[in-house]
């Protein structure tokens, strides 16, 4: 059955990519491998195929919010409904292979509100009604410029009015093919400042609700509304607010 790739690649970050953002990684190429295995094992390079050893890479530098991941509640804040926030760790795995759907909201400019008028009328375009374990995947295009710096700055903004909603009908995983979830982050900054009052900035991650977000996914352009399945299994990190996942759509 055909798979289409949703997950960005993990690469070394530009030289101008401020720290928080930053991947680094250092590869060692099979001369240094064979090297190392004479020293820590005493084979010379004489006796491996064309005197090389393994190769191997150090990710010197990896958020988990720093590629394709998986957001846990325990990102959002320290106690959701009264409990302490799940780690990524911590999360049942049924909720990461499930029936997938894409709902197309690539009309909404940067900032735009994706709210429950937009997914209702969504969901009616393609016939589709929502249930339990659905992992729903936004499309806003700007996937397009996933390698650029200014991809951070790109994308609308789902409310938290869309998310409860979304939450409410059995959903546990819901994704965005833009940088975040909330909209760009200047924006929810200038305006939380001036209205200064709370609830307004980062208002659909801290809505109090048990729930895990794909961030920065690609190719949801190659996929149908409905009919194919998600696998968007996180890397097991004790404690972690988020974790790295290959997520890969199986289609018919």
């Amino acid at each position: 059955m055909p798979l289409v790739d949703l997950s960005g690649r993990i690469e070394q970050s530009p030289p101008d990519m401020p720290e928080p953002l930053r991947t680094d990684i250092e590869y060692a190429d099979h001369a240094a491998g064979a090297a190392q295995i004479e020293t820590l094992l005493g084979v010379p390079p004489r006796l491996l195929r064309d005197g090389e050893g393994w190769a191997t890479e150090t990710l010197t530098r990896l958020g988990t919010h720093n590629s394709t991941h998986v957001d846990a509640p325990w990102h959002y804040n320290s106690t959701i409904r009264g409990e302490r926030a799940q780690a990524i760790d911590e999360l049942p795995l049924d909720w990461f292979f499930a029936d997938g759907v894409v709902l197309d909201m690539t009309a909404k400019a940067d900032g735009e509100e994706i709210d429950v008028a937009d997914l209702e009328a969504e969901l009616d375009r393609i016939g589709h009604d929502l249930k339990e374990l659905d992992i729903v995947l936004v499309r806003t295009g700007r996937d397009a410029h996933f390698t650029e710096p200014g991809y951070l700055a790109l994308g609308p903004a789902v409310t938290p009015a869309a998310t409860r909603w979304l939450w409410e009908r059995g959903v546990r995983v819901m994704g965005i093919d833009a940088w975040g979830w909330d909209g760009p982050l200047y924006l929810q900054a200038q305006r939380a400042i001036e209205r200064d009052e709370p609830g307004i900035f980062w208002a659909a991650h801290q809505v109090d609700l048990p729930y895990c977000q794909i961030e920065r996914l690609v190719n949801l352009d190659r996929l149908p509304p409905t009919g194919f399945r998600v696998a968007c299994f996180p890397l097991r990190i004790a404690g972690a607010s988020a974790a790295p996942a290959r997520v890969v759509a199986i289609t018919p």
